[in-house]
């Protein structure tokens, strides 16, 4: 299996040169040369493998033997998930006999990104010593310089992926006082020497159109062998398709009918930058059984939007005040003032999402296949070059219909977002949502309400445990007087967390050449010690 950019490129990857590169030099994203379909047996052999074992199985479809060893790819699967808390690594929770919660929070913090970001350090490890393992006594080894942004829990993730480990150093950037208090002390109270958190002044889409920019720069990329631990990394959304197969068969031994062909299961996501709904697109073109996927997006709508309209644009055309400003320069009467809401699901508080990229690409192509892969190629790099350009692109009503195909949207209010955390713990069975969850639980009721659910049994992604975002828990709660947050929601490793030493950089404005600086001077002086915050 060849990994090629989204952008046309004519350069194909190996897998590990995919993980190791992470963004294309062009600026698109890698994706394979094609979708693999499953193993006619999958059905029966699969059904009673666990997390590791459907890991192994699934993985073992976009990697080579050539490349990673079937008992090598097993190792790094193990050693991935033994951090988890839970046997199952994702369980799936049964509310009712119409919806199920898919916990994705049982990693060392709490978040989704785990499931991706263990493997992925990791990946990183095992190609770097392999590769030093080749050669010489006077050669320098290799080194990794991990760049990402984060708008909580890519951060913290990826850091605890990545700490300590040989010939890696990270760099996580994050915006400012918009990552929860807990979000931010799990990645600045880590002190391993290799690890730099980074607080820009800004917002997350700063933070990274920061990280784009320093991979676009190919002298600095370079000098600095560059790695990408964002979604952009083609390993992250491999590694979660595989909580889609395991809901799949877990959900199905619940059901009182025995044949999956008496219930269709419904996905439903709250996403931000697509690469965790990306990961069902991929499971369902596989050939995993599911309807159709539910977008859950807060009120930064922009994927919502495109399912409404067609147009993929950084805000609305009509901004309430009915005066159209411009974004990035333009003046063409149609534009809006640009800017990211601050909502109480911060994790999906972002402008652009990168991973709909990926879909972009698909769509093109599969709209006319006969003409070839780089056609598509043209017509995606047409369309994201309007977007920088225009702050928008309107795809054609053929590629909107086959979008709609696969996918419904909704967009969820943080009113909303509050409503559903209350509705949940004082359900029966009462369930404690966080809010990324609570607006998926949201989304997935107003879908069932308005599509015929005869067949349909909804699985709910939930992202976050509930205690990273205390606020919009509290806040949502604070008038259930059997409510107790210590008590109910907080786990023991985040007791006392808040009050740990901090090492964080900060940036005061969203500028590549200010953190150029600051990777140029701790490079130059090996892992230093950033400033102590208190």
């Amino acid at each position: 299996m060849k990994y090629f950019s989204t952008r046309g490129e004519e350069q194909v990857l190996s897998f590990e040169e995919t993980v190791l590169t992470g963004l294309a030099p062009d600026g698109g994203l890698y994706i394979p040369e094609y979708i693999p379909k499953l193993p006619p047996n999958w059905l029966e052999e699969w059904k009673e493998y666990s997390f590791q074992e459907l890991s192994v199985a699934v993985l073992s479809l976009f990697i080579s033997p050539e490349e990673i060893a079937r008992d090598e790819l097993q190792t790094l699967v193990e050693r991935s998930y033994s951090t988890f808390r839970h046997p199952d690594i994702t369980p799936l929770h049964k509310l009712s006999d119409k919806i199920f919660i898919l916990e994705l929070f049982h990693g060392p913090t709490f978040a989704f990104k785990d499931v991706a970001l263990q493997l992925l350090g990791n990946l990183f490890e095992f190609f770097l010593l392999r590769r030093n393992a080749r050669k010489s006594a006077e050669e320098k080894p290799e080194k990794l310089t991990i760049v990402g942004a984060t708008s909580g829990d890519t951060g913290s993730a990826a850091i605890y992926g990545l700490r300590n480990k040989a010939n890696i150093s990270i760099y996580i950037l994050h915006p400012k006082g918009r990552v929860s208090p807990i979000q931010e002390a799990q990645m600045t109270t880590v002190t391993d020497a290799n690890v730099h958190n980074l607080s820009v002044k800004g917002t997350f889409d700063d933070c990274q159109d920061i990280v784009k920019s320093l991979f676009a720069d190919k002298e600095f990329n370079t000098k600095h062998r560059l790695g990408a631990i964002n979604s952009i990394n083609w390993a992250r959304i491999l590694a979660q398709t595989v909580y889609y197969f395991l809901a799949y068969f877990h959900a199905h031994r619940q059901f009182p009918s025995p044949s999956p062909e008496a219930h269709e299961l419904q996905f439903v996501v709250p996403t931000g930058n697509f690469g965790d709904i990306l990961a069902g697109y991929y499971a369902k073109h596989m050939g995993l059984p599911m309807g159709k996927l539910v977008i859950a997006t807060n009120e930064n709508d922009i994927l919502a939007r495109f399912w409404k309209s067609g147009r993929y644009e950084k805000v609305d055309s009509v901004p309430a005040d009915g005066v159209a400003a411009p974004v990035n320069g333009a003046s063409d009467g149609k534009q809006a003032v640009s800017g990211v809401k601050e909502t109480l699901s911060p994790a999906m508080d972002i402008l652009v999402s990168s991973n709909f990229e990926r879909l972009l690409w698909y769509l093109a192509y599969h709209i006319e296949p006969s003409k070839g892969r780089k056609e598509a190629c043209r017509t995606l790099k047409g369309w994201m070059d309007k977007v920088k350009a225009d702050g928008r692109v309107e795809v054609p009503t053929s590629v909107l219909k086959l979008a709609r195909d696969d996918f419904l949207a909704e967009r969820i209010s943080d009113a909303q977002t509050l409503d559903t955390i209350r509705d949940y713990y004082t359900a029966s069975p009462s369930y404690i949502a966080d809010p990324h969850t609570a607006v998926g639980l949201c989304a997935a009721h107003i879908v069932a309400s308005t599509h015929d659910p005869a067949r349909t049994t909804q699985i709910v992604l939930s992202t976050a445990h509930p205690a990273k975002f205390a606020e919009a828990v509290t806040c949502a709660l604070s008038d259930v007087s059997q409510f107790d947050f210590d008590r109910d929601v907080l786990p023991e490793e985040f007791k006392g967390l808040l009050m740990k030493e901090k090492r964080v950089i900060d940036v005061e404005r969203a500028e590549i050449e200010l953190v150029k600086e600051i990777i140029e001077r701790y490079s130059a002086e090996g892992e230093g010690t950033a400033r102590v915050s208190a």
